[in-house]
């Protein structure tokens, strides 16, 4: 297909609850769409990148300057061309994978609509709806933690994985145990907060039978995470550590992680995304499919990729109500603790033009 342009659009997403992980505290997301336009159809990216570069190297102000200046010129420099070819044509531009990934999922989009095909047929879903788990951020008190998660419970979510770091980890997953008993699928989020000089610590996890810990130390520790696997019980998962199947092979054979959680923006895209999956799968490794705080756009991508195969712990593809008062798309709701699949072509959503337009900050057309 040929481009015809780009347009980069910013939008103000308010939180409906600050949320605080080991890295920060959220009260609004700063959102970078990405819409291509084709000749046949248009499609639609989102870019998870924060404000700031806390969860990782990448943030929404250098998004926009490298898609503008790098990724959008190069892709269209050699006419063109379909979705599968978009990682080739942007891999001589070093990282930037949350960028590429928003581009890669707009080329997507618009190709599938053009071909009246789904984004979870062309992954390979083999479920029309998934298992949803919701993350629960670093509260003020122990009594309101489990306030949010009774309430999380009481809406029907399947699992609750609870952000931790030095001085709230033991006694807040101790406490949520005691309240709402071990039949609670369980896990925790360290978002690289800890070392290897912790592990003593961690370790006391161990007697709360969680399904995993994610991410605790640094990610470029790797080895460190293999030596973490050898000194506790619970299962190690890693997340920022993972930008490819190339690092997730590597990961595997080093032993550092039983579990790895998928995000497409961290990897680079959906395709590199279903590539760690079916690594995975050939090693029976379980996966399941992490948030950053998606809009509707990004949550149908998202549900899409956790209903393959190798999906088979809940992931972070909660409610939009989770997150948002008012989605930019009609919103994902929750139903028997599952989100069912768009069946229409592309992501099977689209921004809703009078919600688009009041939480829109700037646009940019990018003529090709």
């Amino acid at each position: 297909m040929k481009l015809t342009g780009v347009e980069l659009r910013r939008i103000a997403m308010p939180l409906v609850a600050p949320f605080r992980t080991s890295f920060g505290t959220e009260t609004q997301r700063d959102v970078l769409l990405v819409r291509a336009v084709t000749d046949d159809a248009e499609g639609w990216g989102e870019c998870v990148a924060m404000a700031g570069p806390l969860y990782s190297s990448e943030y929404v102000d250098g998004a926009v300057d490298v898609l503008r200046r790098f990724l959008v010129p190069r892709l269209v420099a050699g006419g063109p061309f379909g979705a599968h070819e978009v990682a080739g044509r942007l891999a001589p531009v070093k990282g930037h994978r949350m960028a590429k990934a928003a581009l890669e999922m707009a080329v997507l989009d618009a190709e599938l609509r053009s071909e009246g095909r789904s984004f979870g047929r062309e992954l390979g879903a083999v479920h029309d709806r998934v298992p949803c788990g919701v993350s629960v951020g670093i509260m003020d008190s122990v009594p309101e933690l489990l306030d949010a998660v009774g309430g999380y419970l009481d809406e029907g979510y399947l699992r609750i994985k609870l952000k931790i770091e030095p001085g709230w980890d033991v006694e807040p997953v101790r406490a949520v145990r005691e309240r709402f008993g071990d039949e609670v699928l369980l896990q925790v989020d360290a978002n690289t907060a800890y070392t290897l000089a912790d592990a003593q610590q961690l370790a006391r996890l161990d007697a709360f039978d969680l399904l995993l810990i994610e991410q605790p130390l640094d990610e470029e520790d790797v080895l460190g995470h293999a030596d973490l696997a050898k000194l506790i019980r619970t299962p190690v998962c890693l997340d920022e550590s993972i930008t490819s199947a190339r690092d997730a092979a590597a990961a595997l054979r080093l032993g550092a992680c039983q579990i790895v959680n998928i995000k497409p923006g961290r990897v680079g895209g959906y395709l590199e995304a279903r590539r760690i999956h079916d690594v995975c799968v050939a090693q029976g490794v379980p996966v399941w499919c992490g948030g950053m705080l998606e809009t509707g756009l990004g949550r149908a991508a998202n549900v899409a990729l956790a209903a393959l195969p190798g999906f088979t712990l809940p992931g972070d593809t909660s409610a939009s109500g989770r997150y948002y008062a008012g989605d930019i798309t009609e919103p994902f709701v929750l139903d028997d603790g599952h989100l069912r699949l768009p069946d229409g072509p592309g992501l099977g959503v689209a921004p809703l033009e009078d919600r688009l337009a009041e939480v829109t900050t700037a646009t940019e057309w990018l003529p090709v």
